[in-house]
C-alpha cells in the first residue's frame, strides 16, 4: 500500500492544482488559500453598500464598515463605491468593487487641522479571540490591500488600539505611481502595551490610507513600531500634494487583516456572506416599490405608536433608528412619521428583535396599524455601528 503524504505549500497561487500525484504514489495538497475566516476585516472587497453608493458625510455613508471622515475642508470630499476596471491586477485577482475618495476643491490650501481618511473599526472581542498573542513581539498580524492614487506621492496608514492605554502603529505606502494599482503588505508584531477587551466595543481602528492630515494632527514619530497614541502626532508630517489637487482620487480594495507572519491570498467571500456580516452593524430595509408594508404595530394611547422589527442577524447592540422623508403610519388619523418622530429602539432580550417607539397624534389606543413607506429607496435604517 502506498503512503499518502500531504503538505501545505506556501506561496502557490489560487490557480494551482489542488492535489499533485507523484509517480511513487505520494500526493501533495496545495492549500495556501482554502482556510476560511482568516480575514478579520468585514467587507474588505467593498462589495456591500447598503446605505448607497455615494456620500459626502463624515461617518458611515456608503460602503459598509468603512467609516469615512473629513474636516476643515473648503469642499467636502465624496466617498463612493466604484467599479474596478477590467484588465487591472485587482480585477484579474477577483475584485470588482473599491471605495473611492474624490477630493473637493481645497481653495485655501492645506489647513493645519484639515483631514481626510477612511477607516474600519473592529470589535475588541474579535481581536482578543483571533488567536493573535498580541502582547508578544514574536506573534504577528499581517495587513494587505490594494491602493491607487491619481497623484504620485507617499501616504501613511495607521492602526490604533482602543482599550487600555491607546497604542498606534504607522507605516508608509512608499511613493505611489499615479493611477496605478499597488499592493501594500505590512507584517506587525505584538507589543506588551497592547490591550483588547473581550467585548463588543471598539478595539482597533484600522485606516489603510490617510489621504491627508494637517500639521496639528501630525508630528515626529517612528514608523513600523508601536508607541502611545497621540492625537497631535497620528503620523509624520504629510505631503499635501493630493489634498491641494482639485478632484484628486484615492481608491482602496482587498483590505485584509490576518493572524500570520506573512500575507496570504485574499479571502474572497460571497456577497450574501458579507451582507450578513455587515448587518450585525447596519440593517437597511429596502422596498422594491412605493407604499410597501414594513411592519405591524399598535397604538399605546393617542400619541405613541409601537411596532416590532426583526433583523436577519443579531446586531452588535441596540440600534438607533432613522427613516427617510415619506415614511408614514397608515391607520385612522395618526398622521405621518418622519425621523424626528422616532423616540427609541429597545431590544427585548434578543439582539435581532427590536421594539420601535414613535410619537404620533390623534391615534386610537389599542388600534392596529401597518407601518408603510411612500419612499421607494428604503423605509428605515437600524444602526449599531462602532
Amino acid at each position: 500500500m502506498s503512503k499518502l503524504k500531504v503538505s501545505a505549500l506556501q506561496g502557490l497561487s489560487a490557480s494551482s492544482d489542488a492535489i499533485t500525484l507523484a509517480n511513487d504514489g505520494t500526493c501533495t495538497a496545495n492549500i495556501t488559500n482554502n482556510l476560511s475566516n482568516r480575514n478579520l476585516i468585514i467587507n474588505g472587497a467593498m462589495l456591500v453598500a447598503q446605505r448607497g453608493t455615494s456620500s459626502t458625510i463624515s461617518g458611515y455613508g456608503t460602503v459598509d464598515r468603512m467609516n469615512q471622515h473629513s474636516g476643515g475642508t473648503d469642499e467636502a470630499p465624496t466617498f463612493s463605491q466604484v467599479d474596478i476596471s477590467s484588465g487591472t491586477t485587482p480585477y484579474t485577482n477577483g475584485f470588482r468593487k473599491a471605495i473611492k475618495i474624490t477630493n473637493g476643491n481645497q481653495t485655501s490650501g492645506a489647513g493645519t487641522s484639515d483631514y481626510v481618511y477612511v477607516q474600519t473599526i473592529l470589535e475588541g472581542q474579535d481581536i482578543a479571540n483571533s488567536g493573535w498573542n498580541y502582547t508578544s513581539d514574536s506573534s504577528y498580524i499581517t495587513i494587505s490591500y490594494w491602493i491607487k492614487s491619481s497623484v504620485a506621492q507617499n501616504f501613511y496608514g495607521l492602526i490604533t488600539s482602543s482599550d487600555g492605554t491607546a497604542q498606534a502603529y504607522v507605516w508608509e505606502t512608499g511613493s505611489l505611481s499615479a493611477d496605478t494599482w499597488t499592493k501594500i503588505t505590512k507584517t506587525i508584531p505584538g507589543n506588551s502595551n497592547l490591550t483588547f477587551d473581550n467585548d463588543n466595543g471598539a478595539g482597533m481602528y484600522f485606516s489603510p490610507v490617510r489621504a491627508f492630515d494637517g500639521t496639528a494632527r501630525t508630528g515626529s514619530m517612528s514608523l513600523n513600531s508601536w508607541a502611545a497614541y497621540s492625537g497631535s502626532a497620528r503620523t509624520p508630517d504629510q505631503t499635501s500634494t493630493w489634498y491641494t489637487t482639485n478632484d484628486a482620487t484615492l481608491e482602496v480594495t482587498g483590505l485584509q487583516l490576518e493572524v500570520s507572519d506573512h500575507a496570504t491570498d485574499f479571502e474572497h467571500r460571497s456577497y450574501g456572506d458579507e451582507l450578513a456580516r455587515c448587518q450585525r452593524y447596519c440593517y437597511v430595509d429596502k422596498g422594491s416599490d412605493d407604499y410597501h408594508a414594513v411592519a405591524q404595530g399598535h397604538y399605546n394611547g393617542s400619541t405613541t405608536a409601537i411596532f416590532m422589527i426583526f433583523t436577519p442577524v443579531a446586531m452588535r447592540a441596540a440600534p438607533t433608528v432613522s427613516t427617510p422623508t415619506g415614511t408614514w403610519i397608515c391607520s385612522g388619523d395618526a398622521g405621518g412619521l418622519s425621523t424626528s418622530n422616532i423616540t427609541g429602539a429597545d431590544n427585548i432580550g434578543e439582539t435581532n428583535a427590536f421594539q420601535i417607539r414613535a410619537t404620533v397624534s390623534g391615534a386610537e389606543s389599542g388600534e392596529g396599524f401597518l407601518f408603510r413607506t411612500s419612499s421607494a429607496g428604503h423605509s428605515f435604517i437600524l444602526d449599531s455601528e462602532l
